[in-house]
């Protein structure tokens, strides 16, 4: 059921691509991308690429999830640091990542560092928010029914407040996945000698719609593959939820 209407459109833009309605050089048929990929594929560029963009965008999320986690943990627990250090991140977090690409460049060069840096902004402050938001929002009853029966500050961290805070966590990490992908497409237009992103842009210098629109279908098919493995981090680590356990 998921997938009927992507199939839908797939078919009519297959029929319309053969009755003539389309350019197929402005929009290829999905027959003429299919090829395309078959292509790529037999020939390794597609792996190869692919390997390259998951490689940079695992290890941003890793960076930035680390950061991430981090600063919300320690602004939600002290208020010192909440008034510290969260007006200075909200300004930050609000700074289009188009607008740093010139900076990046000259701070980083062309190289891998300047695109795993946008990546890695792009995915701190999602995991920030959400991680900030959940600790927050842990119920003061069960705090306090907690120290009750005694459990110290760690028993209580590990009971209590990381695990109520942990379904606005994995929102925050399923959120900042598809900012990953999305950051990823901005990071590979920088001068990149590999990975889907210079794909679509050599495929783009040699008019090759049908292998633009394969890149932009290898993205979403990457973005969904991630969010499969956020909902599955979900369904392990929230079994104790009900809308999880349904």
């Amino acid at each position: 059921m998921p997938w009927l209407l992507p199939i839908l459109l797939i078919l009519y833009w297959q029929i319309a691509a053969n009755m003539g309605w389309i350019n197929p050089r402005i929009l290829p048929s999905p027959l003429n991308v299919f090829k395309a990929f078959v292509r790529l594929l037999l020939n390794g560029e597609l792996l190869e690429n692919i390997k390259v963009s998951c490689g940079r965008a695992g290890l941003g999320f890793l960076i930035g999830g680390s950061i991430g986690l981090t600063l919300g943990l320690i602004t939600a627990t002290w208020r010192f640091l909440e008034t510290l250090l969260d007006t200075t991140l909200q300004m930050v977090r609000t700074i289009p990542n188009l607008a740093l690409l010139p900076l990046v460049i000259i701070w980083f060069g062309i190289g891998e560092k300047a695109k795993i840096f946008l990546i890695v902004c792009g995915v701190t402050f999602p995991i920030y928010l959400n991680t900030f938001h959940g600790i927050r929002s842990v119920d003061l009853n069960l705090i306090s029914m907690a120290r009750v029966y005694g459990l110290d500050r760690l028993a209580l961290w590990r009971h209590v407040i990381l695990p109520g805070a942990l379904p606005s966590i994995l929102v925050g990490v399923r959120f900042s996945l598809g900012v990953m992908w999305m950051t990823l497409i901005i990071a590979e237009t920088i001068a990149a000698s590999s990975g889907l992103g210079y794909m679509a842009t050599n495929a783009r210098e040699m008019m090759q719609t049908d292998v633009m629109v394969l890149t932009i279908l290898m993205y979403a098919l990457l973005g969904k593959l991630a969010d499969v493995v956020a909902r599955a981090l979900e369904k392990r680590f929230l079994a104790w939820c009900p809308v999880n356990a349904a």
